[in-house]
């Protein structure tokens, strides 16, 4: 990442520590990931809101850091090269951060391969599908008529419940045996089902005991506590 691009994001969100990693985000399911991530890494970093309602994620000074316009983004001032590195993407960035760290990912190649999957579940299934049903489910029930969409993402929502249910029926976390970037990634994504989309009678929720049970887990964590808090709205 060049000075001049750096100039721009500092104008927009001035840093006041900057050998620290600096985070771009809105604890929205994505950006908590990050916030996670980071507290149970103990990576040194600093927070700043970016407030997708009022637009930030369309300014230039965001789209130095990410093209996508898309929460959350970083910049790691110590990249592979030494040099400052934007990475944006949310799975991306969790794994950047864990080979960084070292924490969160299993060093056998087995059980890192086993977390990237149950990652790359996340990415492609769970995030892209729970978010469409909470957007038909909770925003659109009044303009969309048609019951198709509700339907299609809901079955499909209680679909992938059932892929995690039975896995966790046998497992403690979702890879490998242990907490890994997999379970940061999907856990918010679970939570807001219940919560933020009020939707845990129709997707039928509690039926997924082993679900609701490694959601209890990933919540009780201290880490996880505060990073859930991270970037906020005020």
């Amino acid at each position: 990442m060049d000075q001049a691009s750096l100039d721009v994001v500092n104008q927009r969100w001035p840093t006041q520590h900057p050998e620290r990693l600096q985070l771009y985000s809105l604890a929205t399911p994505n950006g908590q990931k990050v916030g996670v991530a980071l507290e149970e890494m103990g990576l040194p970093y600093e927070a700043h809101l970016v407030d997708i309602g009022a637009g930030d994620q369309h300014t230039d000074a965001f789209k130095a850091i990410n093209p996508n316009s898309k929460i959350p983004a970083i910049i790691d001032p110590d990249g592979p090269d030494g040099a400052p590195l934007a990475v944006f993407e949310s799975g991306a960035i969790l794994l950047h951060l864990a080979d960084k760290t070292g924490k969160l990912l299993p060093t056998s190649p087995r059980g890192r391969s086993e977390a990237i999957q149950w990652l790359m579940f996340q990415m492609g299934g769970v995030g892209p599908m729970f978010g469409q049903f909470g957007h038909f489910h909770k925003f659109a029930r009044e303009t969309c008529k048609d019951p198709y969409p509700i339907n299609r993402y809901r079955d499909e929502a209680r679909r992938l419940l059932g892929v995690m249910d039975r896995r966790l029926a046998e497992n403690e976390y979702l890879a490998a045996g242990e907490f890994t970037i997999a379970d940061v990634a999907t856990f918010p994504w679970v939570k807001v089902l219940s919560g933020f989309y009020e939707a845990s009678e129709v997707l039928g929720v509690s039926e997924f005991t082993h679900v609701t049970a490694w959601l209890e887990r990933c919540l009780s964590r201290p880490a996880v506590q505060r990073g859930m808090e991270v970037c906020k709205r005020p």
